[in-house]
This record gives structure tokens, sequence and C-alpha cells, in this order.
């Protein structure tokens, strides 16, 4: 099995050290395995979950949010309340695409009016 340091798991992960160490204080990542010496060590799953972490805050989830979903992970008995979490986010990233076509449009709608006056 393959592990990584924490400079390791930044880079593949796109999270700071800092945030590696804060996401496993509060709970949004189950802690990690220390060597003898105490340092951490990330494993494959380790990063797995990292790269969904990340997928769900690109999305938009709060910190609140993410601590919810790292405690229901660490419960094999969650996953409806998982599932709920996972659905409520989808609703609220469809709301952010939703907004972003209208800020689209009204872009558009400027480029047009530029286009319009420029001849």
């Amino acid at each position: 099995m393959r592990t990584y340091t924490p400079a390791e798991a930044a880079e593949r992960s796109g999270f700071s050290v800092d945030t590696l160490r804060y996401y496993e204080r509060e709970g949004i990542l189950a802690p990690v395995a220390r060597t003898a010496g105490g340092r951490r060590t990330y494993s494959d799953s380790d990063l797995s979950t990292l790269d969904f972490l990340r997928c769900l805050r690109d999305a938009g989830m709060p910190i609140e949010r993410l601590r919810r979903y790292g405690e229901l992970c660490r419960d094999p008995n969650t996953i409806a309340e998982r599932i709920a979490l996972l659905r409520e986010h989808a609703v609220a990233v469809d709301n952010q695409i939703d907004q972003l076509r209208r800020y689209r449009a009204r872009v558009d709608e400027k480029i047009a009016w530029y286009e319009g006056s420029a001849g």
C-alpha cells in the first residue's frame, strides 16, 4: 500500500497542508495514519476522500456541511443521511447553475448591445 506525505497529499489534492490539518481537526476528514514518529501519512483512500471533498468544496458546499458529511462518513449506518445531504447539495448546485445562466444571458445581452452600437 502506497502512502503519501502531507506535502504529497496536498499537491495531489489541491488543498494546502494547513487545510489538510484543519479538515482532520474539524472532523471533515477522518484521522489519518501516523508514522512511529507521529508524522501523518495519507493513503490512496484518504486521497480519494480528499478528491471528493475538493469536488464538494469547489461546488460551494459550506464548511459546516462538509463537517457534517465527514461525521456521517464515519458511521456506516448513515447512508440514508449522506444521500439526503448530497441531494440537498445537488439542488443547491442546480440553483447556482441556473443563476449563472441568468448572469450569462445578461452578459450576452450587453455584448449584443455593444456590438449594435459600435457599428
